[in-house]
């Protein structure tokens, strides 16, 4: 049933997704969707940097719907996107995201490939609790807050679509949110396409 569900919105979600590519071919992108997925890890956000990666054998697809707020001197761009994130295997719930974001824009080498690198803070619930948070930290709340680290490359010869990196994270803030001191991360890859 759920799996049904989860194709049909995928399939939605690419049909529109292309419909509005078609239909819009303008340099000035106001609104972005974008679609990634991965897999959860044990790692803790330090962990992700300085050691190996665990994986936790929990996939995810996220769709998202994203809207460029506004930019500060062509070098600062921050965004506000919503995120629909479907997970299974070592747990089968989904999660809904809020989150701001800030993006760096210029880098030395953007005239050969366009890139920049984003810093979020939102919100997170969860429909049930994530097993991978209860398994790691023996607490988690539905409720938690929400972190993302993107690394984004503008395809070349394709302006309105790009490449991207993220890493994927809810905790609760060293216990600040319902008692919770610990959280999940997850890495994944994605397409985003700006209009």
């Amino acid at each position: 049933m759920i799996k049904s569900i989860m194709y049909q919105v995928v399939i939605t979600f690419v049909i529109v997704f292309f419909s509005v590519a078609h239909c819009h071919a303008s340099q000035e992108h106001e609104w972005f969707v974008s679609v990634y997925g991965g897999e959860a890890t044990d790692n803790t956000l330090y962990e992700i940097i300085f050691n190996d990666v665990r994986f936790a054998n929990a996939r995810f697809l996220a769709l998202v719907l994203g809207k460029n707020l506004t930019t500060y001197k062509d070098l600062i761009r921050f965004e506000a996107e919503g995120q629909v994130v479907k997970y299974w295997g070592a747990q089968d719930n989904f999660e809904f995201n809020g989150v701001l974001l800030a993006r760096w824009l210029p880098f030395p080498w953007d005239h050969y490939l366009d890139t920049s690198v984003a810093v979020g803070e939102g919100f997170s619930y969860a429909t049930e609790d994530p097993e991978v948070e209860v398994e790691n930290d023996g607490k988690t709340s539905k409720f938690l807050n929400y972190l993302a680290f993107e690394l984004d490359f503008v395809i070349p010869g394709a302006p309105n679509f790009s490449l991207f990196s993220r890493v994927h994270h809810r905790s609760g803030i060293f216990g600040l949110i319902n008692g919770v001191h610990g959280g999940s991360n997850a890495l994944g890859v994605g397409i985003k396409y700006s209009f």
